[in-house]
């Protein structure tokens, strides 16, 4: 067991870089510490070593860390950081990205590890940003680094070398990965030409294309913070080829929007057994605010096209409760649901005994997404036009929804809750998807308002 009592400040962060404490018996330069460390003052890229490689060094040995909340020589908030990064380092697999745990025991067998640990499976995923997360942190915390921790350099690089390899030849990409995907025949997406309800599963989907579960904005993201970054142009060249997998998969008439999983025909399929090839009106708002981010970095207004026709389409198949259904039926467009009965599904029209482990329907976003893109149309350059800033009203409701502590604290009322967490009627709990929803607004608040 190890022992710490201090944050990890990358030397670049120390005192936030001011070079006062880089004198002789300043700072890390005192007698007691290192006071050679002076010789690297206005160079401190050229120190040899970082707490993040002697944190790696550690590792995988149980070590705690005493880092108070208000000191004023090491941050807490490093310890987090490092930990992170670190612990990420360790859990890559192979394929180059994550799946949703990391097991830290050399002989576990829940994945295969890029370090050689684990005798699990190898099976990068993008469901729910599992390896989307793990990469844009990677890169953000290079960037913080200056680029000088080798292993976590080195790691971002390789998971963005592998993301890159596991993109279609059409630009979209694969639920799950191990290796290079292998290249199909381009084309646009266009309906079965069997009965699908009895044809045409395929029990490895997640080798195909998909936007399940916000695939498509989490992949966005980590392009555009490994673009911006880097400055590297292939980034921006894989959001292009993304942005026109997305145009490819928009439905013809008379449901011109999108699917949460399709074959290399680009046609809807099943992916899971209570998850049928219909439109989604889930994914279909995600992939509409993809495309707007698209533009956004590009320019292009070609992945504006889509958007009347898509928004049109989901404005007629708004539910009578104001929310969208996550399935619509092919070609009748009816609101398609599924009963339960033991590990067996049927589907149905009914929704009124809903399995509830399952969001079958989802909340509308259409307004605020017709908003944006109304505003893009009248906007000339959007490489430069500043973002708009949310409402005073909204801001000060965010604000004034705070607890005593600085929590925005939910009540459970039985709505389904991201991760399937289990709380009973009335119980407080602290919601992620409030808080970021929250979070947005404020940031964008401060951006548009900044001097």
């Amino acid at each position: 067991m190890l022992a710490s009592s201090c944050g990890f400040d990358s030397y670049l962060d120390y005192y936030d870089g001011a070079e006062r404490v880089w004198y002789f018996g300043k700072g890390w330069c005192q007698i007691r510490y290192m006071p050679r460390l002076s010789d690297y003052r206005g160079k401190l890229e050229e120190i040899p070593y970082d707490f993040h490689e002697l944190l790696g060094a550690l590792a995988p040995r149980p070590l705690f860390v005493n880092a108070p909340l208000h000191d004023s020589n090491f941050r807490w908030k490093s310890v987090d950081q490092c930990a992170a990064a670190e612990a990420l380092v360790y859990g890559q697999l192979q394929s180059g990205g994550w799946t949703n745990s990391i097991d830290f025991d050399p002989r576990g067998k829940v994945a295969l590890y890029r370090n050689g640990k684990g005798r699990g499976k190898n099976n990068s995923s993008l469901d729910d940003g599992q390896t989307q997360s793990a990469i844009r942190f990677l890169v953000l915390a290079d960037k913080a680094l200056g680029f000088r921790n080798k292993k976590i350099h080195e790691s971002a690089e390789f998971a963005l070398k592998a993301l890159l390899a596991a993109q279609f030849a059409n630009g979209g990409f694969p639920q799950v990965w191990t290796g290079p995907v292998g290249q199909q025949r381009i084309t646009k997406a266009s309906y079965p030409d069997y009965d699908w309800q009895t044809e045409g599963r395929i029990k490895n989907y997640w080798d195909m294309y998909t936007l399940n579960d916000n695939v498509c904005g989490y992949v966005a993201d980590t392009l555009i913070d490994a673009y911006r970054v880097y400055d590297d142009e292939q980034y921006k060249t894989a959001l292009r080829r993304f942005g026109d997998f997305l145009l490819l998969a928009q439905m013809p008439e008379p449901q011109p929007a999108w699917a949460q999983q399709y074959n290399y025909e680009m046609q809807p399929i099943w992916a899971r057994k209570f998850e049928p090839p219909g439109i989604s009106g889930d994914e279909s708002q995600e992939v509409i605010e993809t495309l707007i981010t698209i533009y956004n970095i590009t320019g292009d207004r070609k992945y504006l096209e889509p958007l009347p026709r898509a928004l049109a389409y989901l404005k007629r198949s708004v539910l009578p409760d104001g929310q969208l259904a996550r399935y619509y039926e092919l070609d009748t467009n009816k609101p398609l649901y599924m009963v339960r009965r033991a590990d067996v599904y049927t589907l149905t029209y009914d929704d009124s005994k809903l399995p509830k482990h399952y969001g079958w329907k989802t909340e509308s976003r259409l307004r605020e997404l017709e908003k944006k893109y109304d505003e893009l149309i009248h906007t000339t350059d959007p490489l430069r036009s500043p973002p708009r800033a949310p409402s005073e009203r909204l801001i000060r409701q965010i604000i004034t929804g705070l607890d005593g502590e600085g929590r925005w604290v939910s009540v459970y009322n039985g709505e389904r809750l991201v991760g399937q967490a289990k709380f009973k009627q009335g119980e407080r709990y602290i919601s992620s998807e409030v808080f970021g929803r929250n979070l947005t607004p404020l940031s964008d608040y401060l951006i548009a308002t900044a001097d």
